[in-house]
């Protein structure tokens, strides 16, 4: 599935109706904040993988007054993607008129790189954030993945209910961490081969916009559990704690990735500009590997792209991010603060929103 043509977005916030004809490379969305710009990515990124950036509540991306949301698009090739949500989380999705139990299919057809600000978790928030950047890398150039992840959660899930028993039957205890075991090691060796290929790939990406007076930051995966123990013995020494809390503390629902600057956690060294940078690299690194793998492009969805940034960083990701040749939507306040980084002006389409109402 290529770049979009074609959004039709119903009550989604203070965007009542809108049909909007995309460019296949930078759409630049501009306007007063609180005009609506970013409702537009939100849709994009709720069609593609069911839920907002912004807020993991639908009722709250439901325009007032309305019961539930649409969004349709269609894409270069001809694909037709549609999404009827309700306030209860009630979902109809289709995929080429046909219906969709979950979005597997269409989160693999249109893969999407979100930066914005809550990009800034994946440095400053816990290792959920980070696990999910990662395991989205993995999903998508590894199809089994998806498989093992869901058998790990599963195997953690029914665990944790023997946890809570008073006294847990020891063969049912034995029989999910056997099978955990198993899963956790699939998990692992995923997780492992994406980030070894990720290591290389980011040091350039991120080299290229900070040059050689950049601070250097270091990239290491934690996997859960030591790294030189098997996962089985350590379940079974740390039987205790985990019945004491109710939940299995070690495991690779507890992977992470640490992000350091010689010693120390690079957040504390960076200013607010710099976290913006390391963050555009590490998600402009993903959307280059899933290229290499895949054969297509993500489509790169940008909210605010000045904020924080002066013009020199604004314009090397600007540069970079239009390099890659695939379909991009950046928004921002005052247009000339996107097009005056601009050194060789590409195809653009351009958007200016006011209150929800969209003009070309």
């Amino acid at each position: 599935m290529s770049s979009l043509t074609m959004l039709r977005i119903c009550s989604i916030r203070n965007i009542e109706y809108a049909e909007l004809c995309l460019g296949p490379k930078l759409n630049l969305i501009y306007g007063e904040n609180g005009s609506g710009k970013t409702s537009i990515l939100e849709a994009i990124n709720l069609l593609a993988m069911g839920r907002s950036f912004r807020s993991s509540k639908t009722g709250t991306v439901t325009s007032q007054g309305k019961q539930e949301l649409s969004i349709y698009a269609e894409t270069q090739a001809g694909n037709r993607v549609g999404l009827v949500k309700s306030r209860r989380q009630n979902y109809k999705l289709k995929l080429d008129a046909e219906n969709q139990k979950n979005w597997d299919s269409v989160a693999r057809r249109l893969p999407i790189q979100v930066l914005d600000s809550s990009s800034f978790l994946l440095l400053e928030g816990g290792p959920k954030a980070r696990r999910r950047f990662l395991d989205w890398g993995v999903f998508h150039v590894e199809h089994s993945f998806l498989n093992e992840w869901r058998r790990s959660r599963k195997c953690i899930a029914n665990r944790n209910l023997l946890l809570k028993e008073k006294s847990p039957d020891e063969s049912q205890m034995r029989a999910w961490d056997s099978e955990l075991c198993e899963a956790a090691q699939a998990v692992d060796d995923a997780r492992k081969h994406y980030f070894q290929q990720f290591i290389p790939a980011f040091k350039k990406v991120y080299g290229s916009l900070v040059g050689q007076d950049g601070l250097a930051v270091d990239l290491e995966y934690h996997r859960g559990w030591d790294l030189d123990l098997e996962l089985t013995d350590l379940l079974a020494a740390g039987r205790q704690q985990d019945l004491k809390y109710g939940s299995t503390q070690i495991g690779p629902h507890r992977a992470d990735i640490v992000v350091k600057a010689g010693s120390v956690p690079a957040i504390d060294l960076l200013s607010r500009g710099q976290q913006k940078v390391l963050v555009s690299a590490l998600k402009i690194t993903q959307g280059m590997l899933f290229a290499s793998a895949i054969g297509e492009q993500c489509i790169y969805l940008v909210d605010d792209l000045p904020a924080e940034l002066d013009c020199d960083n604004r314009a090397k990701i600007l540069d970079l991010l239009i390099s890659l040749d695939g379909q991009l939507f950046v928004t921002c306040v005052e247009r000339s603060s996107v097009e005056s980084c601009l050194q060789c002006p590409p195809e653009m389409s351009t958007f200016h929103v006011e209150r929800g109402t969209i003009t070309d």
